[in-house]
């Protein structure tokens, strides 16, 4: 029997109607009321995912002041413990917790009471090293069930997890982690990515060297490493535990406000800031906006057999969303590799054939992988059994409408190649019901039962503001709503709340997981000025956003990066969607250089397709383009062909570092090489400023 798969957050309102007396006409009003009655709400999230403390919370929001807001004081948590409360009854179902493979075809299954062990065996490890509550922890590596166990070990007895990922440069990390002065370092001497092997040993070698504080080094030892290091423990030597104390370990409780983790502003300029989250916040909004995610425990009714993928690397924080999956119950399906094989030979459908090889029901991913799998011609028909998807994720960057479009069209083409019984398993047709889905499970959705997840956060906050919701319809390249407990607004020039228009994205409301502090910020200095000097009180995101009359919203871009052209403002993000919807344009880059009171001059940078080059013909359709679809007033001064767009790790366009550069900043003062995904990009941009400076 196929499971019902009632929208979670349609089984949370019912819940309020049920034991709160609450009832709601419209997701408007569930939003109006989840960020005016603070306390009612996030109480409710805490009642509704079964929390509990052995201390009691004597308030639910002690101190409602941004920053410095005080959550749930008084009561105690711990991530771990959230996570491996599901192993007996997802064991006695026949689930898995995680199932991972990577670029050599390596399948490993790991159960629940197996990840139960390894987080106790390791975490009693760490105790032996040493490590005690409160410090730091610093990992580096790969997206492997083996970096997960690792932070539920650190969780489990209080330790601070930090990660960064082994595609990044020794600086980068060092930066990072010297920041926060781990007591141990845990490290992978190799990966395997972009279709070969890659030794890390001399970089984890490097990294003990310059990072004083590192007390002792556990070791994940693989086939890739040219070298043998000398570790104070081996990985399987720290899981191999399987003893009475193992059995007998519980994760320590600890206080709501216990940092969990830190992870890392981008580094585009300066030191990354090292941006802390408290264990009991990360829990409470991570639990928030799973109800708009719509991933539920695999081992339960509703969502029987649950599969939950989102690709990432462990330095983008997708990563710990990832992980989130584990605090729902189900199962995680992880890819360690290249999303496209390999930069020599690129083969977009490599995740595609992974989706089917699993059978995973929510496909995650950055809106820049879509856009390359619709620009490759991907056809996901030839992918293998994709029926069970029922949902897309997207985020990164705005997913455009003809991108979203075309990810629809595959799936339902996927689904007819394999005859008429294919619908998703778990998943009823929908009908063309009332607006909000009356009827539970029955979504007016476009694309039939094709749900795609776009949301837009951020690592300060390790969350979205604006998201999905199954019951609501859906507007290709649109975010459905702001989510519940998110007090989003988009604000004008004179910081006043618009609809229908473009405008900062502010949060005027404390959620649980903005963060306890940066990591050595004498003063609060680096926290305020990131987030709150434009609007005392009220979080600036740095977003352009608009929001519609029915709620749906659009981002446009950093709000830092805009283009003013004669008074009218415009997101990059649009011009991007009319230059890279030509067939010729692979990738793009625009910024303007109006700066206190010159006039602007705003260059556009494209990358063609092999064969293509920039001759009059291909500039004047590239301005038609943007003339057409936005207004001549967005047609560049100049276009440029450029082999590569300068990106970082998480795959951003690094374009207020670029503008920086421009204007006439030195490049080791406005962009951090090692921080790159594509380093070797910036020297034709180098190049190009000394050019114009001497011009």
């Amino acid at each position: 029997m196929l499971a019902p798969n009632i929208p979670q957050i349609r089984l949370y309102q019912d819940w309020l109607r049920d034991q709160r007396g609450l009832s709601f006409d419209t997701y408007d009003a569930l939003w109006r009321w989840s960020v005016t009655d603070l306390d009612a709400f996030w109480q409710s999230i805490w009642d509704y995912m079964g929390m509990w403390s052995p201390t009691p919370h004597t308030a639910v929001l002690g101190e409602a002041r941004m920053p410095g807001a005080t959550w749930f004081p008084g009561a105690q948590v711990n991530y771990a413990r959230e996570v491996l409360r599901h192993a007996d009854a997802a064991h006695a179902a026949g689930m898995p917790a995680i199932v991972s493979d990577n670029e050599l075809g390596e399948v490993r299954e790991m159960s629940w009471p197996e990840l139960r062990r390894q987080v106790a065996s390791v975490a009693l490890t760490l105790r032996s090293l040493g490590v005690r509550r409160g410090d730091r922890v610093a990992a580096y590596m790969p997206n492997v069930p083996e970096t997960m166990v690792a932070f539920l070990a650190c969780s489990s007895i209080g330790a601070v997890w930090s990660v960064c990922a082994p595609d990044m440069g020794t600086a980068a990390v060092v930066d990072r982690f010297r920041q926060i002065e781990p007591t141990l370092l845990i490290a992978a001497d190799g990966v395997h990515y972009g279709a070969k092997p890659i030794d890390r040993s001399a970089v984890v070698q490097e990294l003990r060297g310059a990072l004083p504080s590192v007390q002792k080094l556990l070791l994940l030892r693989t086939p890739c490493a040219a070298q043998q290091l000398d570790a104070d423990v081996g990985w399987q030597d720290a899981i191999a535990r399987n003893d009475a104390e193992v059995a007998a370990f519980e994760p320590e409780w600890l206080p709501f406000d216990h940092p969990i983790w830190i992870v890392y502003s981008s580094g585009t300029t300066g030191l990354p800031k090292p941006i802390v989250h408290g264990q009991g916040g990360i829990i409470m909004t991570m639990y928030a906006c799973g109800l708009h995610n719509d991933v539920g425990a695999s081992y339960g009714a509703n969502n029987f057999g649950e599969r939950f993928h989102w690709y990432s690397s462990t330095g983008w924080v997708m990563w710990n969303c990832q992980l989130g999956g584990l605090a729902f119950g189900s199962t995680i399906v992880i890819y360690d590799g290249h999303p496209a094989g390999s930069k020599e030979k690129p083969d977009w459908a490599v995740l595609w054939r992974f989706v089917a090889k699993h059978r995973i029901t929510f496909f995650g991913a950055g809106a820049a992988y879509f856009t390359n799998c619709m620009k490759a011609g991907v056809v996901a028909a030839e992918c293998g059994d994709l029926t069970r998807v029922r949902a897309l994720g997207s985020t990164g960057s705005p997913l455009s409408e003809e991108v979203q479009r075309w990810g629809t069209e595959q799936l339902l083409a996927a689904r007819e190649a394999l005859g008429p019984t294919s619908a998703a398993p778990g998943r009823p047709k929908q009908a063309s019901g009332p607006l909000g889905g009356q009827r539970g499970h029955e979504v007016p959705e476009r694309g039939g039962d094709i749900w795609w997840c776009n949301i837009s956060g951020g690592t300060d906050f390790c969350g979205a503001f604006v998201g999905g919701n199954r019951e609501l319809p859906e507007v290709p390249g649109q975010m459905q709503c702001r989510q519940i407990g998110h007090s989003v607004e988009a604000w004008n020039e004179d910081g006043k709340p618009v609809i229908g228009e473009v405008g900062e994205l502010v949060c005027t409301k404390a959620i649980p997981s903005m963060p306890l502090y940066f990591w050595g910020d004498e003063g609060n200095a680096r926290y305020l000025s990131s987030y709150f000097d434009t609007y005392p009180g009220v979080w600036r995101h740095g977003d352009w956003i608009k929001i519609g009359e029915d709620g749906g919203c659009i981002i446009y871009g950093r709000s830092d990066a805009t283009i003013n052209r004669q008074g009218l403002r415009m997101g990059t993000s649009e011009i991007y969607s009319a230059v890279e919807g030509l067939p010729e344009v692979l990738d793009s880059m625009v910024v303007d250089l109006e700066y206190l009171g010159r006039e602007s001059y705003m260059p556009l940078f494209v990358v063609l397709r092999p064969g293509v080059s920039l001759d009059n013909a291909m500039r004047a359709k590239i301005n038609d383009a943007i003339k057409t679809s936005l207004s001549p007033r967005f047609a560049p001064n100049d276009i440029f062909q450029v082999d590569e767009i300068p990106r970082t790790l998480s795959g951003k366009k690094q374009e207020l570092p670029i503008k920086k550069l421009l204007l006439g900043q030195p490049i080791e003062k406005v962009v951090n090489r090692e921080a790159m995904a594509n380093p070797g990009s910036l020297d034709w941009y180098v190049a190009f400023a000394a050019q114009r400076a001497s011009a």
